[in-house]
């Protein structure tokens, strides 16, 4: 590496309007690391978060870089790297010690993932352990591939590791976030169908036209579960999506099948969640809580996206400098992924 400073985004204390570009040297990887240049990074409900100080429990070192997705290229190895050459395009993996099995009781508490607490990829290079690198898959573009280390991840790590996705079954995801959006096409890709709930006609439009089986105005039918039931011949869905919270999760009980999954993944409402025990019990139902996944599901995945030939849906790319601007847009609630170009991108 001869380049030795590089340009970052980064945070002296928490909120957006405090949001910096800086200079800083180019790190040089450890023994058992990798140095990325940075491709692209896409944004998150979570980045937002960390960045107005609201999600972690603790106070980063400041000055902070957020953002926790991003793809790049391998530049240069640590004396002991073994997975990966100088030249491969690369993830992160969000929780960085999750590899397989149960999680590290650590990320109870926050530990252990890029972008809050530990240091994101809002920058030209990163450099981070060779076990936490990803191979990125070969059919998308970087910016395409910046959009999978959280979103994708979640959706896919709820639909197959934790409700056990089956052909045939029904799927709601609720509103057209990036998490809803990669559940409806890797639903659909695995041969179940998809119900989409949203405020907007024109999203649930574009909903359709990616290929969900229905969708349901939750402005003009509030009691969105009762049509949900409707919609499958009284049976009730598989799975649903949680991404609201508060009193949403009772519609979500009951529009569920006998034996249904609850994927409790999102907060947007309310970080409190609540419904009554008698249905879900009725039911014989599970709620389970889902956070990203782990680096097996990550590469499983991958392997299914060039197998099915699957493209995230991204809404709208920033400059690196426009990286502010990128975060207001994602407040306005996009449909699917915010994208900031950070290097030149495949």
């Amino acid at each position: 590496m001869t380049i030795k400073s590089m340009k970052v985004w980064q945070l002296p204390t928490f909120g957006l309007a405090n949001l910096e570009m800086a200079q800083r040297s180019v790190p040089r990887p450890g023994p058992n690391e990798v140095l990325v240049k940075v491709a692209a990074v896409s944004l998150n409900y979570r980045d937002k978060l960390v960045v107005n100080g609201e999600l972690l429990p603790e106070l980063p070192p400041m000055p902070f870089v957020p953002v926790s997705d991003m793809t790049g290229e391998v530049v240069e190895l640590g004396s002991q790297t073994s997975r990966f050459k100088v030249g491969d395009r690369v993830m992160g993996n969000f929780w960085t010690q999750w590899l397989e099995g149960e999680p590290p009781r650590a990320m109870l508490k926050h530990g252990l993932s890029l972008g809050g607490p530990l240091p994101g990829m809002l920058a030209e290079y990163v450099v981070f352990s060779e076990e936490v690198a990803v191979a990125t898959p070969s059919s998308l573009s970087d910016e395409e591939a910046s959009t999978l280390p959280v979103a994708a991840l979640t959706a896919w790590f709820a639909l197959v590791e934790a409700g056990k996705l089956r052909q045939g079954q029904t799927v709601l995801v609720q509103g057209t976030g990036g998490v809803s959006l990669f559940g409806l096409q890797f639903a659909q890709a695995l041969g179940a169908r998809v119900i989409v709930t949203s405020r907007s006609e024109d999203k649930l439009a574009r909903a359709k036209a990616l290929g969900a089986w229905a969708g349901i105005n939750t402005t003009s039918v509030p009691a969105w579960a009762q049509t949900a039931v409707e919609l499958t011949d009284g049976d009730g869905v598989d799975q649903v999506f949680e991404l609201m919270g508060g009193d949403n999760l009772r519609q979500s009980v009951e529009a569920l099948a006998g034996s249904g999954h609850i994927l409790q993944i999102g907060f947007m409402n309310d970080t409190e969640i609540r419904m009554p025990a008698i249905p879900l019990q009725l039911r014989r139902a599970t709620l389970k809580g889902v956070s990203v996944g782990h680096r097996r599901a990550f590469e499983d995945m991958n392997q299914a996206i060039n197998l099915h030939g699957i493209k995230p849906v991204i809404d709208k790319v920033f400059s690196f400098t426009e990286a502010p601007a990128a975060f207001k847009h994602l407040e306005q609630g996009p449909f699917c992924k915010v994208v900031i170009k950070v290097g030149d991108s495949s």
